[in-house]
């Protein structure tokens, strides 16, 4: 069927579901919350009857799932084992000429997803992108804080081409707001509360981290990489630990900073990566958790950390600053004060009864944020978008039907 006919029956079946073609750059088992979330949502979406492809680059021990397409991948320097995509335009336009979706969901910024991009705006596919990385922020770390800039102009030019940009929290929608972004809407996240609880406690873990029932278990769920703040973790719990010298730190997770702080730093638990209940028991066994990452979108774990029964200590934004009350649910200090930070650990390290409310509230908390409601609203915001593109569209293909001259629009403005 021709792709002006397929756009013109589509207006009268109202599209009560519609086909999605996902592309991103990260996917199981990579270990991240991107991939995690993207794989849930993937799955829930084609349960509700959704057809739902997946483009991604070549990687060893990728999950598959349905009908992928599978692209050029390159490593990325500094993470053995993650890949991203290489341009794809010709691929797509093959596969999307043969088969077109209704709607393209770009997740990463890379070069696949710029191609993507520029192949669906070509063939007049909507675009939804979700900013989940900020990779500007990571310059600080690596070395080419240079280029923090450039970058953030290249995410503003790219996101500003889609219809619609998904953005994890209210906070973020603001500030890329006030930088110039358009087309924003938050689609939150969730926590899987029949695998992340407080049940999943085990003394047995507990004894192999050589703690008993009333020592301090301190955690942290994460990369082991420069942009995730680890120097603020140690020096935390270095702090922390002179007001309760039996307390334990429990790294897991695994990354390009791992080495080095295992040989400088051999006391503590070197976990490794943790899946499902492995993972699941991990955050239960614990008893407070430390994410002081400045370069979240969102933190998925700060969620799985509360849902699990632990006292978060974390900085005021993204997952923290949208579902914590400071002293209530958690302890927020003030973003990127380090001296804030370390005060906060050893606060909750003097005060077992401050922990427990905190353990107890932020588990109560975390029963209202399903992942139903958020694959609502995405659900929402894809076909919202599709029925949008289509009404606009659609007069432009009836006079080509009819041989009129298809009227003269502006292109859609870029940053």
């Amino acid at each position: 069927m021709p792709a002006e006919a397929s756009i013109l029956d589509r207006t009268v079946a109202a599209l009560p579901r519609v086909t999605i073609c996902v592309v991103t750059e990260t996917w199981p088992n990579d270990v991240n919350g991107v991939a995690l979330t993207l794989l849930r949502c993937v799955r829930a979406l084609r349960e509700r009857g959704h057809a739902v492809q997946v483009v991604r680059p070549e990687q060893p021990n990728a999950l598959v799932e349905g009908d992928d397409l599978v692209t050029r991948g390159m490593p990325i320097p500094g993470y053995p084992g993650l890949r991203m995509g290489m341009p794809s335009s010709r691929a797509l336009r093959a596969l999307w000429s043969r088969a077109r979706p209704d709607i393209v969901h770009v997740i990463t910024e890379g070069p696949l997803g710029w191609s993507a991009l520029q192949v669906a705006r070509a063939m007049h596919i909507p675009v939804v992108a979700d900013f989940h990385t900020n990779f500007h922020s990571y310059g600080r770390h690596y070395g080419w804080g240079w280029l923090t800039q450039l970058i953030y102009r290249y995410l503003r030019r790219f996101h500003n081409q889609a219809q619609l940009t998904l953005v994890p929290t209210r906070g973020m929608r603001e500030r890329l707001a006030a930088d110039g972004f358009r087309g924003l809407e938050v689609v939150s996240r969730g926590v899987d509360t029949g695998l992340f609880n407080p049940g999943r406690r085990s003394k047995a873990l507990r004894t192999a981290w050589g703690l008993t029932d009333d020592d301090l278990a301190v955690l942290y769920v994460g990369r082991l990489a420069a942009e995730k703040n680890l120097p603020v973790v140690l020096q935390a719990f270095h702090a922390l630990a002179r007001v309760e010298p039996r307390a334990r730190l429990v790294l897991v997770g695994d990354g390009p900073a791992r080495p080095e702080l295992q040989a400088s730093q051999p006391q503590h638990v070197y976990a490794g990566v943790r899946r499902g209940e492995e993972l699941a028991a991990h955050f239960a066994s614990a008893d407070l958790f430390l994410f002081p990452s400045l370069t979240e979108t969102f933190g998925n774990v700060t969620l799985e950390a509360m849902a699990s029964g632990l006292a978060v200590l974390a900085y005021d934004y993204a997952a923290a600053a949208e579902h914590i009350q400071h002293g209530i649910s958690g302890w927020l200090a003030p973003f990127d004060d380090t001296a804030a930070f370390i005060a906060g650990a050893e606060h909750l390290a003097a005060s077992p009864q401050l922990r427990s409310r905190l353990r107890n509230a932020a588990a109560a908390v975390s029963q209202a944020l399903s992942w139903d409601r958020v694959i609502d609203d995405l659900e929402r915001a894809l076909i919202r978008t599709v029925h949008a593109e289509v009404q606009t569209l659609t007069p432009t293909l009836l006079n080509r039907q009819h041989g009129a001259p298809a009227p003269v629009t502006p292109p859609r403005r870029t940053a």
